[in-house]
């Protein structure tokens, strides 16, 4: 009888597993680029925490703002200091849905709309984008790639350097996330 209840166990495991609904990670990747007449400036963030519940089409992300990395010390540092004054806004999120079903049985890349509120800066912006949810080995990966514009989010240019940093930046999204576990 043990034996019989511990292989039913097993099977409910395996089953729950291969059948979950939600995905999770920590180690999303977002990264920006903007490209400016002076000097082009890239971050990567690879911190990012992600839910997907494709019960409900849910989609949520958080990053730390301080964990942006740049090429030069001192960008980093005026970003954190100037634009987006990390002490006082310490992280960006999105909470949104996908509008398309997946079926996560089948693999293969899948072409979605995402809309949602996007929180940067203390300022919440509604905004909708493509992306791409590629379900493989158990595992999707979301993918997507949308511009904002400072001046929706609060993200003030100081005037001697307004002609040389650019007003919009591109935002890419890249996140492999297994199902979650509790």
């Amino acid at each position: 009888m043990k034996k019989h209840f511990l292989s039913f166990l097993v099977m409910l495991a395996i089953t729950t597993t291969a059948f979950s609904q939600k995905y999770f990670t920590r180690t999303g990747t977002i990264s920006f680029y903007s490209k400016a007449p002076m000097e082009n400036i890239e971050a990567v963030n690879k911190q990012a925490t992600c839910i997907v519940d494709f019960a409900t089409n849910d989609v949520a992300f958080t990053v730390l703002m301080k964990g942006f990395t740049f090429e030069k010390a001192l960008m980093q540092e005026h970003f954190n200091e100037n634009y987006v004054e990390s002490d006082k806004y310490p992280k960006a999120t999105f909470k949104g849905k996908i509008a398309e079903k997946i079926d996560l049985t089948k693999e293969g890349t899948y072409d979605v709309n995402v809309s949602g509120t996007m929180n940067i800066h203390g300022v919440d912006n509604k905004l909708q984008t493509k992306g791409k949810i590629t379900v493989k080995k158990g595992s999707i990966v979301l993918q997507a790639e949308f511009n904002i514009l400072l001046k929706d989010y609060k993200i003030e240019i100081p005037a001697v350097v307004k002609d040389k940093i650019a007003s919009t930046v591109k935002i890419t999204v890249n996140a492999d996330c297994p199902p979650f576990k509790k």
